[in-house]
């Protein structure tokens, strides 16, 4: 038997290092891997976490929030020599990990606690309320609840928010709780009285060093920004506020509940940082980013501009009102807008520059919103979009989206952000880790990676007709789609075609009119004659889930016809998401210039190489096998080491003919447990299926199910020949198999018996090959109030073919015979040593006998076809082999639709020719 994946052509031109909205992160610190989400304290792991700040090859993260996250560990962290363990962008990922690669840092000093995995853990309760059991004092060497670092590559400086304080230390600490040398906020080191006056703070969150050492401070619970130039003694008093009128009053508390807002007002600002001669300030409660054009040296010193709102007054969180496009009208027709868009803001907690393009942390909307180059105007949309795939969508719902939950390509409130010079880390709260996100030399599509046998699959429908043609007959056809609306929100009418038969008009003429009608101007299906059924099949021009949305609805007038014209169901089904991937699948990665060479499939039944043709594709930073690349598309193996995730980071990197390397955006990747695919030529659609000839010899099959209870009797004719097993007290249902296997092995002279890998069922097979073994007859009982059911699915043996011979139109499948489809994407087999045998990029040599360990079901012809064997194949890699009983009452049907499923995982819709043999 063979498989082909069909490799085409493509050229693009090179594109300029970029971030693509929807990207993944390259590098994951905190968690093992990406997903974890693992709480707990270590210097590998982190809590919810609050500020980040890069300088000198150095990252600090705050190991503490203010947003609700658990556990709040109450300490800062510090990662000496970063680019030790974080790799150069167009370096290759060092292969010392088993798991992750991408999955790094050690942290180096701990300050706060005495050690990495000690100390007083903050949760935070039910009701909100923060729980701050066994808290020392106040002292020079703790810290509770600090929100807020600023590293400067010489100075070290801690927002200690719940202390209402900002310890400074001169020099990078050495050592664990390491005492500050100075504080601000308070006049001593054991003090944490809040405060409103120039040497006072209230929960004061984010911070900023400037290059003179200058210390400025996001004084959060005064709704201020003050700065204090270097600090040089404790208790030092701050020269200057944005914000307020002066540095002893809080405007907003006094404005208490009318706000202000202004160019010179502040609510609640929580980070504040400089690039060159700009200054910005993330204005939490007024969801705006304020802008500077220079350095502010007065007090209350008006912002020259404002993103996330149209105008200085205005604060509305998510202002798309004033912001984004209309969607439509509503009833009244009032115009509807989105929930959010690339203007728009929710609680802004950070705001940074490369000193190129400016990153915005837009907390409430779970992402980062990212311009190439500064803003030039007020509520200046986005260019790009990091933690949502679109500038109107928030899909970090845990129970709406639960698969992005701690997703490769999300956040759950991002609350800080780094730039190291190529990568910016983003503090990620909930999901208790930093990623770190990179340019790239070229993007990848959102959903890049899919399966390789059907990476581009189609819902599809059947219109049937049927009874009695004749003329004056007006056929109708309406075909629309549910997701398509008008401005006030209904759905569009569907498009109604139209055919009224005439005298000569026969079953196959109708279909070819109808055919012809559709494909002349339907937006939404693709029409093809089945005239051997008597059928029109619809496909989707939309591929994936998205055609499931399609709708048909047929008539036939006058009521009193005796045509009948039927549809397979009110919508187009079977579009499934080809870009969910089980662990140990073969993949297409699809794009523009992937690769400078074409290179021919490799062998899989060798060994795969981990590059091919100057391309290596990493996931979690593990070299993946490849089994050939193009220009457009690349052929991978997903490794079986991603079975402990739900999504995984891919990257491609790419030696050019050049010389040169370029590198991709990183590209998320689903992982599921299963999601199966069978390979099929997908140059046409509906899709005909890879499907082989099982035996040469004529089969059978017998289930043995129920339980094995001790004394049953089971009995096997075949012709007038009687095999009969007890079973034994100790028996399981496959040693009753095993048995009968081997009785009927040992004594019949016309069949042979073998176990089936599917459940315990038994096959047999005519020793003689050839059409002379078929209608042997045969039947299976067991004894009155057995336990264990025995059920033979046929009453003869049928249809021997040649084994391993296409199933083709001119060497159809017969009804009740067995074929083979190859497929990828089952998952995990058993048993245990099947399991063990499975190693990314190598052909499997584990027992011939393994099974998928979720269950595989199929549907052949809208009948149930008997799953007889689901494993993975000897001798391949990453090939699963899938042996079909197909329903003895099927019907010919050159086109007969067949899927496999797991669970909830239904795969491509594959066709097959069936012919039913007269009698």
């Amino acid at each position: 038997m063979k498989w082909t994946v069909f490799l085409l052509a493509a050229s693009a031109l090179c594109q300029a290092q970029q971030y693509s909205t929807g990207q993944a992160a390259r590098l994951v610190i905190g968690q093992l891997p990406f997903t974890a989400q693992d709480p707990g304290s270590s210097d590998k792991r982190l809590g919810s976490i609050g500020g980040v700040s890069y300088a000198a090859d150095t990252l600090v993260v705050a190991d503490s929030n203010g947003v609700g996250g658990t556990p709040i560990n109450n300490r800062v962290i510090i990662y000496k020599n970063v680019r030790s363990f974080v790799p150069d962008r167009l370096a290759p990922f060092p292969q010392i990990s088993d798991r992750c690669n991408a999955c790094v840092g050690q942290a180096t000093v701990v300050l706060g606690q005495s050690d990495f995995t000690s100390g007083p853990i903050t949760d935070v309760n039910e009701d909100g309320t923060i729980d701050q059991k066994d808290v020392p004092a106040t002292a020079q060497d703790n810290l509770r609840r600090p929100l807020g670092v600023a590293y400067n590559g010489r100075i070290l400086a801690v927002a200690d928010t719940d202390h209402n304080r900002i310890l400074i230390w001169k020099s990078l600490p050495n050592v664990n709780k390491q005492p500050a040398d100075l504080v601000v906020g308070q006049s001593s080191f054991t003090t944490s009285k809040p405060g409103t006056t120039a040497s006072t703070l209230r929960g004061p969150e984010g911070l900023w060093l400037d290059d003179n050492n200058g210390l400025w401070v996001a004084d959060t619970g005064n709704s201020r920004v003050l700065y204090y130039g270097e600090i040089t003694q404790n208790g030092q008093s701050a020269k200057l506020a944005l914000g307020q009128k002066d540095l002893n009053t809080d405007q907003q508390l006094a404005a208490f509940p009318d706000y202000k807002t202004t160019d010179r007002s502040l609510l609640s600002p929580t980070s504040v940082a400089i690039s060159g001669s700009r200054l910005f300030v993330a204005d939490l409660g007024a969801n705006r980013v304020l802008i500077w054009n220079t350095i502010p040296t007065q007090t209350e010193q008006p912002a020259n501009m404002v993103l996330g709102q149209p105008d200085f007054v205005s604060n509305l969180h998510n202002n798309s009102k004033d912001l984004c496009p209309a969607e439509g009208v509503d009833a009244n027709d009032e115009p509807t807008y989105p929930d959010r868009c690339g203007r728009t803001m929710e609680m802004p907690r950070a705001v940074i520059s490369d000193g190129v393009r400016l990153y915005v942390a837009d907390a409430g909307n779970d992402r980062v919103m990212i311009w190439n180059s500064f803003p030039t105007a007020n509520a200046q949309v986005a260019d790009m979009i990091i933690g949502q795939q679109g500038p109107s969508l928030n899909l970090a719902s845990d129970s709406a989206e639960p698969r992005r939950i701690s997703s490769t390509d999300s956040f759950r409130t991002p609350v800080s952000m780094a730039w190291d010079g190529e990568n910016l880390y983003v503090a990620d709260t909930f999901n208790r880790r930093v990623v770190a996100y990179t340019p790239g030399d070229f993007s990848l599509p959102l959903t890049a990676v899919r399966n390789a046998p059907s990476p581009d699959n189609h819902s599809t429908g059947r219109i049937t007709l049927g009874g009695t043609m004749e003329a004056d007959y007006e056929i109708s056809v309406k075909i629309g789609n549910n997701t398509v609306k008008n401005t006030d929100g209904t759905v569009v009418d569907p498009t109604e075609y139209k055919y009224k038969t005439v005298k000569d008009d026969t079953f196959d003429t109708v279909i070819d009119q109808l055919v012809s009608i559709i494909n002349s101007s339907d937006p939404y299906v693709m029409a093809a004659p089945n005239k051997d059924a008597q059928v029109v099949v619809l496909s989707a021009r939309a591929s994936g889930v998205e055609g499931n949305n399609v709708t048909i609805v047929t008539g036939v007038t006058p009521g009193s016809a005796k045509l009948t014209v039927t549809t397979s169901g009110a919508t187009l089904s079977g579009g499934q998401d080809p870009s969910l991937i089980a662990p140990f699948s073969l993949v297409t990665i699809l794009g523009d210039n992937l690769s400078d060479q074409t290179t021919a499939v490799a062998d899989l039944t060798q060994p795969l190489p981990k590059e091919l043709g100057g391309v290596q594709f990493y996931v979690d930073g593990l070299q993946a096998p490849l089994l050939a690349v193009a220009p457009n598309r690349i052929l991978a193996q997903i490794p079986l080491e991603t079975n402990d995730s739900t999504s995984a980071a891919g990257i491609l990197r790419v030696k050019r003919n050049d010389g040169t390397v370029t590198v991709s955006t990183a590209v998320a990747i689903p992982i599921i447990s299963q999601n199966p695919s069978v390979f099929s030529n997908t140059q046409f659609d509906p899709q005909p299926g890879l499907a082989y000839h099982y035996s040469s010899s004529a089969t059978g099959t017998i289930s043995v199910d129920g339980t094995a209870q001790g004394g049953d009797v089971i009995t096997i004719n075949i012709h007038d020949r009687v095999t009969k097993y007890t079973v034994q007290s100790n028996d399981t249902l496959v040693m009753v198999r095993d048995a009968l296997v081997a009785l009927i092995n040992a004594s019949d002279p016309e069949v042979e018996a073998f176990p089936s890998g599917f459940y315990s069922r038994l096959r047999l097979r005519a020793r003689i090959p050839g059409p002379e073994g078929n209608g042997i007859p045969f039947s299976a009982t067991a004894s009155t109030g057995s336990s264990v059911i025995v059920t033979a699915f046929n009453s003869t043996l049928c249809c021997s073919n040649e084994e391993g011979a296409p199933v083709t139109a001119d060497n159809p499948a017969v009804p009740g015979e067995t074929i083979v489809v190859l497929a990828s994407g089952l998952g995990i087999v058993n048993p245990q040593e099947a399991r063990d045998a499975m190693t990314t990029g190598m052909p499997y040599f584990g027992p011939a006998l393994n099974d998928a360990s979720e269950s595989v079901s199929a549907l052949a012809g809208g009948k149930t076809a008997n799953v007889l064997f689901a494993g993975l194949r000897r001798g391949a890699v990453g090939i699963y082999e899938v042996q079909l009983e197909l329903n003895p009452d099927l019907v010919t049907d050159a086109q007969t639709q067949v899927t496999i499923a797991q669970s909830f995982q239904v795969s491509n819709i594959f066709t097959i020719p069936v012919v039913r043999i007269k009698p």
